[in-house]
């Protein structure tokens, strides 16, 4: 009872010193501040110049919030939210409160506005710790809102400023987590480099960078903020780079793991000077791939495509193994790294394959065009025949196609035509291609608007509409540009494109592609239309011809036809069948085409034709060649050289017991 009385006249005395100050202030004029400086924005967030001088405020002035009755200890343009707990009165003293309950408190709001009331009537007892760690969770709250900067109201906030004052006139009295993420948060804004808060927090962490004083934590984020204030030159980056390089890597947390992966993927131009400690730290990093979250596994893929990691595939292929139970918890920008690193390394695995297959097909409208056009670029580099992802591409495009830009476009359509697949609702889709290529024509870049058409005539969908246009002189003066000549691979797309009216489309009756513009060859380091025949698997055919045949005179290798295509084997036969030497010109009635098929010319682990390669069959036999297909999944069946003989007498000779040569 004892105990409720005196509570009782400590409150009754508190609101009587409340009214004596009131009061007192009516007799007494209130400083204010010069109006364009009041105006300005917070001073400490612009360069030193450009503070008035003075005008620089004392946290304690920050009591002297005033209206026009004298009687709100708020500002007017800041929302006042009530208190309600004992711990939150203004003469409770912070020196008394636990920093956990103050951090928990402060860690649960969600707007500035109800951190900035709720310090304000703290400010004159507010440990310097404790008010780094307010300006801290301002930023991290502006920054979970989207915002890029802090809003002008938060900047003229007298209590704000107060904070900044406080952090920028005793930054040695912080410990060097606070120090360092204080530094941190205001970076990840975009503040003023040149500010006298940055620069002053900067400065101190110099100092205590030389001292050598700085743990591991803070030198990794000390490090990161530092490139994005001043660049990955600036001079005090490299000490932390140093410092970071003496550690042991056992001392590291798999988040420290991940912030010097970052640190180093900003420093590219020197990654020659840290390749053997980047080699220590790829080996190392294998010990911690099983306790990395989606978030860092992403982000170590995407520094190891930077710095160009190539003799880190264990790394790559444990990560990929770990990636694949994750799949669901990326976000959009994170599995897009995660694809481009693994197309990059040139990794796949069946396992990944199958969880991305199952994600892609549950999510695709709503991935961001460019996850679903790096998702189909995996899918085309990696040969991958995925009729789940390819399907759900083709769905999504249909009712999306305005979200994609060309290349996005571009890169969507081509494993279409590269894994030769059409999709069930191949007629939308392409109709859909048709009306968007009609409608943006001049929207998409020469080459890749070739690239397209090039495509969809793979898969004999074949763009007469746009056949004309593609010929004219004038696309292919724009297809050149500035350069003196076109490249190798624009000519014999445009060469295999008119080859497909030719042959395909003989009601095209437009324009015809100048000869200048045509290739002698598909066959071509670096720009091939045709893949090369496996010098092996033709070796092993060799052998069996020779036997068959009777000689090595009576099959030619390679062979180069005057519609650009390489043959890999070509026997000529004359009109009653019998095979010709293949010196011989005359009287030859039929030319058999033998095309042997290495797994390269197939899908992933399939025995699915590649598009250019059906094409390449389908255009021989309308040019009259009486095609043969050995295909390298029928050849390793055979245990002998008798049962090789007789599979190809099959093939080549199907109605004859025997051969006459």
């Amino acid at each position: 009872m004892a105990l409720i009385t005196l509570w009782r006249n400590l409150c009754h005395l508190y609101d009587f010193r409340i009214h004596r100050a009131l009061a007192a202030l009516k007799n007494h004029p209130v400083i204010h501040v010069h109006k364009v400086a009041e105006e300005r924005l917070c001073p400490w967030f612009c360069s030193p110049q450009a503070q008035p001088l003075g005008v620089r405020f004392h946290h304690g002035c920050c009591k002297n919030f005033h209206s026009e009755n004298r009687n709100d200890l708020h500002p007017a343009d800041e929302a006042v939210f009530s208190q309600a707990h004992d711990w939150d009165r203004p003469e409770q003293s912070l020196t008394s409160v636990d920093e956990q309950t103050f951090y928990r408190r402060l860690n649960s709001f969600t707007s500035s506005e109800e951190v900035l009331s709720f310090i304000s009537c703290k400010l004159q007892t507010l440990p310097d710790t404790l008010a780094a760690g307010a300006l801290q969770r301002i930023c991290e709250v502006e920054r979970k809102d989207g915002d890029e900067k802090l809003p002008k109201e938060i900047l003229k906030n007298r209590v704000f400023q107060a904070l900044c004052i406080q952090c920028e006139q005793e930054p040695s009295g912080l410990p060097d987590t606070v120090l360092v993420t204080t530094l941190q948060a205001l970076t990840l804004l975009h503040v003023d480099p040149h500010s006298s808060l940055v620069l002053s927090l900067v400065a101190e962490c110099q100092r205590r960078l030389k001292a050598g004083g700085l743990e591991v934590h803070s030198l990794c984020i000390l490090g990161e903020s530092l490139i994005k204030l001043q660049g990955p030159g600036c001079t005090t980056l490299e000490l932390v780079i140093c410092q970071l390089k003496r550690e042991k890597l056992e001392e590291f947390t798999p988040e420290g793991i991940v912030a010097l992966y970052r640190i180093l993927q900003a420093c590219t131009e020197k990654v020659g000077q840290h390749q053997a400690f980047l080699n220590k730290l790829n080996n190392f990093a294998l010990s911690v791939v099983y306790s990395l979250s989606p978030t860092s596994m992403s982000q170590i893929l995407s520094a190891l495509v930077v710095l160009d990691q190539t003799q880190a595939l264990p790394l790559v292929i444990k990560l990929g193994k770990y990636v694949v139970r994750h799949i669901p918890r990326f976000t959009n920008e994170e599995l897009r790294k995660v694809l481009e690193a693994f197309i990059y390394f040139g990794h796949n695995d069946r396992f990944f394959t199958k969880a991305l297959e199952q994600h892609v097909a549950s999510v695709c409208l709503t991935l961001d065009p460019e996850v679903v056009s790096k998702v189909t670029e995996y899918c085309s580099r990696k040969r991958i025949l995925s009729k789940p992802i390819l399907d759900a591409v083709a769905e999504t495009f249909v009712c999306q196609s305005e979200k994609f830009s060309p290349h996005q476009i571009s890169e969507l359509i081509e494993p279409f035509g590269k894994l030769n697949y059409l999709p069930p609702n191949a007629s939308a889709f392409f109709r859909k291609l048709e009306n968007t290529l009609l409608t943006h024509f001049n929207y998409f870049p020469p080459k890749t608007l070739l690239k397209i058409l090039h495509t969809c005539s793979l898969i004999e969908c074949h763009p007469v509409n746009f056949m004309a246009k593609i010929f004219s002189p004038y696309f292919l003066q724009k297809l050149q540009g500035e350069e003196s000549h076109l490249d190798r691979l624009s000519l014999a797309q445009l060469t295999q494109l008119f080859l497909s009216a030719v042959l395909e489309c003989p009601f095209y009756k437009g324009q015809k592609l100048l000869p200048k513009y045509r290739v002698r060859s598909f066959l071509t380091p670096c720009s091939s239309l045709e893949t090369p025949v496996d010098f092996q698997l033709y070796k092993f055919v060799k052998i069996g011809l020779v036997d068959l045949l009777g000689a090595r005179l009576y099959f030619a290798p390679k062979v180069l036809t005057p519609y650009c295509y390489t043959i890999d084997v070509e026997i000529k036969l004359d009109e009653e069948g019998l095979v010709l030497p293949f010196t011989v010109n005359e009287d030859v009635h039929k030319r058999v085409a033998l095309c042997i098929d290495d797994p390269n010319r197939f899908s992933l682990n399939t025995k699915h034709l590649l598009g250019k390669e059906a094409t390449k069959q389908r255009h021989l036999r309308l040019l009259g060649f009486h095609v043969v297909q050995i295909p390298y999944y029928e050849i390793e069946l055979l245990k002998s050289r008798v049962e090789l003989v007789e599979y190809l007498q099959r093939k080549l000779f199907p109605q004859k017991v025997g051969v006459h040569w």
